[in-house]
């Protein structure tokens, strides 16, 4: 089973955790093993931030899952990886 797929001059790259899938549509040439690796940190960040995130924290906390993927994704392009950093720019804006 592969967590990739090829749509028109795009490809989807997805990741089941538990009940949820994530789903990212990137260019043709982009690495998919990258994207499937900031699929995992994503969640892992979710999941520190949450507890141990569901379907019910995705919908009633949607502005703090944008929020998260603002820190991690830049105008397109990956620039936070490490989960310190995110966290504690969370903790910062949840301060205020």
């Amino acid at each position: 089973m592969t967590n990739f797929m090829e749509f028109r001059n795009h490809k989807i790259v997805y990741r089941r955790y538990a009940g949820l899938f994530f789903t990212i549509c990137v260019d043709a040439d982009d690495n998919e093993l990258t994207i499937l690796e900031f699929i995992h940190l994503f969640v892992e960040v979710l999941d520190q931030y949450f507890g141990s995130v569901c379907e019910l924290d995705l919908v009633f906390n949607f502005h703090k899952v944008y929020q998260i993927l603002d820190e991690m994704v830049v105008g397109g392009e990956i620039m936070e990886t490490s989960k310190l950093i995110i966290n504690r720019a969370l903790k910062h804006a949840d301060y205020y």
